[in-house]
């Protein structure tokens, strides 16, 4: 069925599961939102929902693994049934699209060993997208195989980025970053979702991508996507925030010289 080991496949059907909640939520009129870190920051009862799920499957499923969640944050465990195995949830990823009934959002689950990524599962429920990896069984839209654009050159290249929710304090927001490269690139999207852009790297759709100051929930799942899809995947980490340029080695290594990757706030 998944091309990867039986002991994950329960986890896909919780991806999907959780996907098809968040289309009964989608649209819904009167959806309870509220803001956490800023304004822009934001979470909805369709988040709390996701996350209550997965967080609650997960513990039924492995037992002895830690939980590290957006909504919940660690789940307490004791530390000597721990395994060394932690799973990066993120029930909602594109929180805002879902908010005002942009179809882009994504549910990401990733199991990390020791500090690695080991599984992952990214889900778009409005356009039917499962995409999966394990660290050596490679990464799958579905059951076709996933690899990386070949392009080497900025100027043939699409390049996706986004923008920190904390960027009206950030002292380096990427909008500068934004102004220097637009004239070197084929083009540049911004999703609004940071786990499908990875797996649109993964996949070949996007050449390269870059963003500043993201969450480990974010990249947990589609670093491996991408790696797995024979790229690159560089982070540096700052207060628990990740920085990121990944895609082939030749384009993250022209984006690295060209963009400001300081992780800096007022």
């Amino acid at each position: 069925m998944y091309k990867i080991e039986e002991k994950y496949h329960p986890v896909i059907e919780l991806a999907l599961e959780t996907g098809e909640l968040q289309r009964r939520f989608f649209r819904r009129e009167g959806l309870q939102i509220t803001t956490k870190s800023s304004l822009v920051d934001m979470v909805t009862e369709a988040d709390i929902a996701c996350d209550q799920l997965i967080v609650g499957r997960i513990k039924e499923l492995f037992p002895e693994d830690a939980i590290l969640s957006e909504e919940q944050g660690v789940q307490p465990i004791e530390e000597s049934r721990l395994s060394g195995y932690e799973w990066i949830i993120d029930p909602l990823d594109g929180t805002t699209n879902f908010s005002i009934g942009h179809p882009i959002f994504a549910v990401s689950i990733a199991r990390w060993y020791k500090g690695e990524p080991e599984f992952g599962v990214v889900y778009i429920p409005m356009l039917n997208e499962l995409y999966y990896a394990q660290k050596g069984f490679g990464s799958y839209n579905g059951d076709q195989a996933l690899s990386i654009s070949k392009k080497t050159q900025l100027s043939e290249s699409v390049l996706a980025t986004g923008f920190p929710y904390d960027r009206a304090t950030a002292i380096n927001n990427n909008s500068k970053n934004i102004e220097k490269m637009i004239p070197l690139i084929k083009g540049v999207r911004r999703m609004g979702a940071a786990a499908y852009d990875l797996c649109l790297v993964a996949s070949g759709i996007y050449d390269a991508y870059w963003e500043l100051r993201l969450g480990k929930w974010d990249m947990a799942a589609g670093c491996l996507m991408i790696t797995e899809a024979g790229g690159t995947f560089r982070a540096t980490v700052d207060e628990g925030k990740y920085n990121v340029i990944t895609g082939s080695t030749e384009l993250c290594d022209k984006i690295a010289t060209l963009v400001n990757m300081s992780n800096e706030s007022k």
